[in-house]
């Protein structure tokens, strides 16, 4: 499996802000096969509950809160190997976890730490203080489909990917509460790319995360 550290931040540009969960289309740079280089907070202080699709049948899940303008959505099927779902199950909890950090405003929350690890924890860290210093937000819907695991060594390391449609997620000014809108295209679905290792307590951890904007395997009509 091919082991790439993840970029160090850049500056978030105003007109292209919050890449992950957040624009619905809109401009993009030339760099739509990088990883990722974006993502939005959340500024809301009444949080709704997550509408994981696997939190009721795992014992050990992990409880998620939301600002109440943010909805989540998973859709990921059962594969019928134990271990594939497993990873999957716990890769759908990171994109939940990272969701609720950029709402917190804090990158190194309980379920980041649980589900997140190494480059990618750093990145995402470093990212959640960037963001909201820049006064942005996210508001909308936010959906996770096509959960696949590509690979798996030795019962401890993986790789994975999945979709999301930002289609109807947008970034938002924190002050003013301003909704930055953009029209639906097909770089409003991003393919995610990413490796994960398993830890001591016996969860999937995300540790190098990669992008794809546009890609023909997540697009929907």
């Amino acid at each position: 499996m091919t082991r790439r550290t993840l970029p160090v931040a850049a500056a978030l540009a105003a007109t292209a802000a919050l890449l992950l969960t957040a624009c619905g289309g809109g401009d993009d740079s030339s760099k739509d096969n990088d990883k990722i280089t974006g993502a939005g907070t959340g500024g809301s202080d009444s949080p709704s509950p997550s509408t994981s699709v696997s939190a009721s049948a795992d014992k050990n899940a992990p409880t998620f809160a939301f600002p109440s303008d943010i909805k989540v959505t998973v859709d990921r099927q059962s594969t019928g190997d134990a271990t594939k779902d497993a990873i999957l199950r716990d890769v759908a909890y990171s994109t939940q976890a990272n969701i609720e950090a950029f709402a917190k405003g804090v990158g190194q929350t309980t379920n980041m730490n649980r589900y997140f690890a190494a480059a990618a924890l750093t990145y995402w860290a470093n990212r959640v203080e960037t963001v909201k210093k820049d006064g942005l937000t996210v508001t909308g819907d936010y959906r996770y489909y096509n959960f696949e695991v590509t690979d798996v060594a030795n019962g401890k390391s993986a790789a994975a990917r999945y979709c999301e449609d930002q289609s109807r997620a947008y970034g938002k000014e924190i002050k003013s509460g301003k909704v930055l809108r953009t029209k639906t295209s097909s770089k409003s679905f991003v393919l995610y790319t990413l490796q994960a290792q398993k830890d001591a307590a016996g969860d999937w951890q995300v540790t190098q995360q990669n992008w794809k904007k546009g890609d023909a395997s997540c697009v929907r009509g």
